[in-house]
């Protein structure tokens, strides 16, 4: 890993109606529109949605990053995060993200510590960790041959 503090640089342009691309150097253009909620067109992603996806990402990433450090044996992990959108003091702003993750384990492995590992990644996520909202994580850990 680099030494701290890292920079992010992207950038997003866009007219008066119509998608907005977001932009970043060395990754492809994504096109943005809001969501059905505030009239937008749906079937895009848009900065609510991205916002949602940054948290079960680096869930995932963190897990794996964990799983690597301890050596936990792991298969797959699927991530479901929702997000609420609400009103506070009259502003929108996330209030609550819950994480719903399912973990895919060998034969043999200690679920106990494989839920362990779930809830430091959930506690240590540095995009959940940058956010306000209140957070709730639910796990399952499967057995498959």
């Amino acid at each position: 890993m680099h030494p701290y503090p890292h920079s992010y640089v992207v950038g997003a342009s866009g007219g008066a109606s119509g998608s907005v691309a977001v932009t970043a150097q060395d990754l492809p253009d994504l096109d943005t529109a809001p969501p059905p909620q505030f009239d937008g067109p749906g079937g895009q992603w848009s900065p609510e949605t991205l916002l949602c996806a940054a948290v079960a990402d680096c869930f995932i990433l963190t897990f794996r990053a964990l799983g690597r450090a301890t050596r936990l044996e792991w298969q797959r992990l699927e991530c479901h995060v929702e997000g609420t959108l609400d009103r506070v003091e009259r502003t929108s702003q996330f209030t609550a993200f819950k994480t719903v993750a399912t973990l895919l384990v060998p034969r043999g492995t200690d679920i106990g510590r494989a839920n362990k590992l779930l809830e430091q990644a959930e506690h240590t996520c540095l995009i959940s960790n940058s956010l306000r909202a209140q957070r709730a994580l639910e796990t399952q850990v499967i057995v498959v041959d």
